[in-house]
């Protein structure tokens, strides 16, 4: 019923722009079977880790390096490409640019998909670590520019929390098939997902381009350097269409200035860097520190992401279209970061191994924290713009993924060891509970500005 009003619905006398219900439809499948391909491996990597470079123990300080320097590496490439990437889709079209990390990514779950033996396993390090330092985190960039060119700005919130929807959904199905699958078929599987992704896309999914739309109720863009060269050409076999001309890349200036252009979109900026270095940290460190804390393996890795994702899809697909309209994203946003605190804190401080599962519930609703944010970026910015915009927010994301590792691997090796300065496990998630707070009190200060639409509408 949601789906069907986001593609069908006008607001205020205007239509929505052009997309067709099934189309949408066509976005969240691919989107669905991406992530699934790729959370049907998270329960089952950190045992295939250890057992790849230290067999036979239960913690292992270099496997914990190892994750955190390939989550630097991977972060470090993004920062550049994910900007890049939605740049050149809104001058060439989601679709094109959707093929190259849906394609890429089959690579390295193919390797341990034939051998998970040490050897093997480097093999994947390195190709999973080169081909995300490219496409990490650009799938979902991509299909948020996709929505954003095709959904009003006032249905536009709700729309993103669908799209998170569908991520969360993906990691229900993902997580609960590992569950359930021995670890050696886990990654056939992935590797099975992800190959059909790139072939439903290609064949299903329509390109859409923002010119495409014709004129928009929304403002110029606001990097003038950065508008695509349209020429009108014409083909004896084929009607009329637009040749767009590539002009230019954006520069790291571009992209300050594109922050620096709105005080909302600035806030924005802020806010994504420490809810993502909180994320990030949480991301090399928490499995590890279950494992060497309670002695989870993937069965409990499992069942506490499966938690997670359905109450996070709840949260995403109900929750959050019903309320957003009446509290406002700023609201969402602010209940998100808050309750995520508390589960970090929970993490830290946890005594018994039914503590984790518990926090769970409360991370849940931090899954709120993304789309309104992009969802406040996303009316900042012309039509000409989003994949630009959503890009940029994805490198402050991604520099976020550099700084966290970097950090939060060596801290949460050393209060895992015998040699930590004093005994708190759970240290390192306390310190990215703080992270969060920081989150937590610039969301209270970030105030709605109009939309620029309503500015060329006054």
């Amino acid at each position: 019923m949601e789906e069907d009003s986001l593609c069908r619905s006008s607001i205020g006398g205007e239509e929505m722009k052009g997309m067709e219900k099934s189309e949408l439809r066509h976005l969240f499948v691919t989107v669905f079977l991406s992530s699934l391909s790729m959370f049907l491996v998270v329960p089952a990597i950190t045992d295939v880790t250890i057992a790849a470079v230290c067999p036979g123990r239960e913690s292992c300080s270099l496997a914990i390096y190892l994750s955190g320097f390939q989550q630097a590496i991977i972060g470090m490439g993004t920062v550049v490409m994910n900007p890049v990437i939605g740049n050149l889709s809104d001058l060439y079209g989601r679709k094109a640019l959707l093929t190259f990390p849906l394609t890429v990514s089959i690579i390295p779950l193919a390797i341990l998909a034939y051998s998970r033996e040490t050897n093997f396993f480097y093999a994947f390090y390195v190709l999973r670590t080169l081909t995300a330092m490219t496409c990490e985190g650009s799938v979902n960039c991509l299909a948020l520019a996709y929505v954003a060119d095709n959904i009003s700005e006032r249905e536009r919130v709700s729309a993103f929390g669908l799209l998170s929807g569908f991520f969360s959904a993906s990691f229900v199905c993902g997580t609960l098939a590992a569950r359930f699958l021995p670890t050696s078929l886990t990654f056939q599987v992935a590797a099975l997902v992800s190959m059909l992704a790139a072939v439903y896309m290609r064949i299903f999914l329509e390109e859409i381009r923002p010119s495409d739309h014709g004129d928009s109720t929304l403002s110029q863009p606001i990097l003038k350097g950065l508008e695509p060269v349209l020429e009108r050409i014409t083909d004896d076999d084929y009607s009329p269409k637009t040749k767009i001309e590539f002009k230019k890349i954006p520069s790291v200036g571009d992209l300050i200035s594109l922050l620096r252009s709105s005080k909302t979109l600035s806030q924005a900026g802020i806010i994504i860097f420490f809810q993502s270095l909180a994320e990030g940290g949480m991301q090399a460190s928490v499995l590890y520190f279950l494992k060497a804390r309670f002695q989870f393996d993937k069965n409990q890795f499992a069942d506490i992401m499966l938690i997670m994702g359905i109450s996070g899809a709840i949260t995403q697909m109900i929750f959050m279209p019903m309320m957003a309209p009446k509290m406002g994203e700023e609201k969402m946003l602010s209940i998100g970061l808050s309750l995520n605190c508390i589960s970090m804190f929970l993490n830290s401080i946890a005594w018994s191994p039914w503590v984790p599962y518990a926090a769970t519930v409360f991370s849940s609703f931090a899954l709120l924290a993304q789309p309104t944010i992009r969802s406040i970026a996303s009316k900042q910015v012309g039509p000409n713009e989003q994949g630009k915009a959503q890009g940029c927010i994805s490198g402050i994301s991604s520099f976020a993924n550099i700084v966290a590792p970097l950090v939060f691997s060596p801290l949460t090796a050393l209060f895992l060891s015998e040699d930590a300065p004093f005994n708190f496990p759970g240290f390192s998630i306390m310190c990215l509970g703080l992270a969060t707070i920081i989150a937590l009190i610039q969301s209270t200060m970030i105030r709605a500005s109009p939309p620029i639409a309503s500015h060329n509408l006054a």
